[in-house]
């Protein structure tokens, strides 16, 4: 009996966990310093820059977010990857078309680069 409550409780967890992912746009971006979050200092290449609707005046920065390619949002067939992406907000993207403006590594790891621009589920990381 203690194994199943486990199995279900587990199951259960994954189903609320991918429940609570927001849809939204992904870009990519090649200049990453200086930030708005962290200025000169480089964090890395698994990063991504906000835009306004998660910039939040700069709440979201050194966040980390978990970003899973859905679809494509252009002519290019099957851009994603199937697999998922964890990244750092260290910039804001003022105007962007894109809620979050992934990194071109970051980009890659999720979808094909030539699709430019991809439609996401994405969730805060704890």
């Amino acid at each position: 009996m203690e194994k199943t409550t486990l199995i279900f409780v587990g199951i259960v967890a994954c189903i609320v966990s991918f429940a609570s992912a927001t849809p939204g746009i992904a870009t990519f971006y090649t200049s990453y310093v200086p930030s708005a979050c962290f200025g000169n200092t480089p964090q890395g290449n698994m990063i991504a820059a906000a835009g306004d609707a998660l910039w939040n005046n700069g709440a979201v920065c050194g966040k980390t977010f978990t970003v899973t390619c859905t679809g494509p949002r252009n002519p290019v067939p099957h851009p994603c990857t199937g697999k998922s992406v964890t990244v750092k907000i260290v910039d804001h993207c003022p105007g962007c078309q894109s809620t979050i403006d992934l990194s071109r590594e970051a980009f890659a790891i999720i979808a094909n680069p030539v699709a430019g621009i991809i439609n996401i589920d994405y969730k805060q990381y704890a």
